[in-house]
């Protein structure tokens, strides 16, 4: 029996938790390719928040990363099977800024406002 958590093929969206105000705001969102006891290998997009649009923007190269499970500075949230990660962006929905693939909300990432 494994002990695994995570498994080939899940979907992520990792945010990078910031330790000072002027570090950058960095989330990540992919999908699982690897993984080991305490460490994922996973290809998807990174997402950095640009402060003069006040919105987060995709870089359009497709990126492979290594996340450590046991890192307090990840937050990482599995998202649904059906997520297209390709397609997914930063919306603002009922004034909270959510990440959706267009057809679903998985995730409503605001915690104090829009610029969280």
């Amino acid at each position: 029996m494994s002990d695994a958590i995570l498994f080939p093929g899940e979907k992520l969206h990792v945010m990078t938790r910031r330790q000072f105000e002027t570090d950058l705001r960095r989330h990540f969102a992919g999908m699982v390719t690897s993984v080991s006891d305490h460490l994922v290998r996973a290809e998807g997009y990174v997402y950095v928040f640009n402060p003069a649009a006040c919105e987060y923007r995709k870089r359009a190269d497709l990126r492979t990363r290594i996340i450590s499970l046991t890192d307090a500075g990840n937050i990482i949230y599995v998202l649904p099977p059906e997520t297209a990660v390709d397609e997914l962006e930063y919306r603002i929905i009922d004034g909270r800024l959510t990440v959706t693939d267009g057809t679903h909300v998985f995730l409503d990432i605001n915690e104090f406002g829009i610029n969280s």
